[in-house]
């Protein structure tokens, strides 16, 4: 019987693996697909690998906070409850892929403990309000930081990182010899060879952080009731992998074509300051959501860069004032002399249409809350029905 119940749990503990794999690759890789850069299955593979040496590396120190110290008794983990937290886990994230809402992993899976150790009376709360602290902190930080960058050294990293795309393949594959060799395009320069590793680096940093962080959502919970870690993250680094050679197709598409919503300098910054925000506090033990991170970046990329066209004569009251912009941070191109601060023309300032929409980013901000919300409630009503009535 027993040997039955850890086989339900570790299917279920695939099937979250799965589903993370699924929605994790298209974000740190629809760039690098949509540019054409890498194929889908050459941004499966990276994911694969680089999900898989943050999981081994750095999300072993998370996956200790999810199974062991945010319960002060281990011993509410049973394979049992374990098959009802990842229920509870990977039903959301299955709901966020099929519908294409945003819903944090890793704040899912900690409400999910969270209900168990409620209903048996046994949350750290220590930890647990250690834990939610962070998630306020950082995403005021990612923020912060993106705002200087847009403010003071967006335009001189623009112009670093722009890459002109010439005509024809960026590198060929001859297939004829023994083994095949790489050679770079007839047409392509330096800067675009350069340019299109900058992208897939970028990447494999995401896919990187996302192990540190989300392979305690669908191993955490076997882990609590005894099963060993390195197994655990064998299987759930393969479950993932699948999830990116198969469901991430779509993800990879819908992000690879709409990525000219955000350009390459601006998807970079995000990207490098969300990473090193998650790496971080994955290496103190601390499962953050990177889409929250993300998310509060990009506003304060779209701030920053906005406010570099406040003048003098823009803050006396009754003149336009200016406006936080997703347009903004395209505002400049490559190779434009950089204005000074308060010095733009604003003849530059974007249009209605390109205004940020604060309803959509509200909406996203508030979907990423009440998903793990849901977990919790769920679970603890769950837990407690059956400690109550069952157990």
């Amino acid at each position: 019987m027993i040997e039955l119940l850890l086989g339900v749990g570790v299917v279920v503990s695939l099937f979250v693996g799965y589903n993370i794999g699924g929605s994790t690759t298209g974000p740190a890789f629809g760039p690098a697909v949509g540019s054409g850069v890498i194929s889908k299955a050459g941004a499966a593979a990276l994911m694969s690998v680089f999900f898989f040496v943050g999981a081994w590396t750095l999300g072993r120190n998370v996956v200790t906070t999810l199974g062991e110290d945010l319960v002060t008794n281990p011993g509410v983990f049973t394979i049992e409850t374990s098959i009802v937290v990842l229920f509870f886990i990977g039903g959301a994230l299955f709901v966020g892929n099929y519908f294409g809402v945003p819903a944090s992993t890793s704040m899912t899976a900690v409400g999910a403990i969270a209900g168990l150790g409620v209903a048996a009376d046994a949350l750290d709360w220590a930890v647990m309000g250690e834990i939610v602290v962070w998630w306020l902190v950082a995403p005021i930080i990612g923020f912060w930081v993106s705002g200087v960058v847009g403010r003071y050294l967006y335009p001189q990293i623009n112009r670093l990182v722009a890459v002109k795309s010439t005509d024809g393949p960026l590198i060929e594959i001859d297939r004829s010899g023994t083994l095949p060799t790489v050679s770079r395009g007839p047409e392509t320069t330096d800067r675009e060879l350069v340019g299109a590793g900058v992208v897939v680096g970028i990447g494999c940093l995401m896919a990187f952080s996302s192990g540190t962080s989300n392979i305690a959502n669908a191993i955490a919970p076997l882990y609590g009731a005894g099963v060993e870690m390195n197994p655990l993250i064998l299987l759930g680094g393969a479950a993932v992998a699948v999830g990116a050679f198969t469901i991430a197709r779509r993800t990879l598409d819908t992000l690879g074509n709409d990525i000219t919503d955000l350009p390459l300098t601006a998807a970079i910054v995000v990207a490098v300051v969300s990473s090193a925000i998650v790496t971080t506090l994955s290496a103190i033990g601390i499962p953050a959501s990177f889409v929250i991170i993300a998310t509060m970046s990009i506003v304060g990329l779209g701030w920053g860069r906005a406010s570099r066209s406040v003048t003098a004569s823009e803050g006396i009251r009754g003149e336009k004032q200016p406006t936080v912009s997703v347009g903004a941070l395209a505002s400049e191109e490559p190779g434009e002399d950089v204005p000074k601060i308060g010095e733009e023309d604003p003849e530059d300032t974007p249009e209605t249409g390109d205004l940020f929409d604060p309803t959509t980013t509200g909406r996203v901000i508030v979907m990423q809350n009440v998903v793990p919300i849901l977990s919790t409630v769920g679970a603890y009503v769950a837990f407690w029905g059956l400690f109550a009535f069952v157990w």
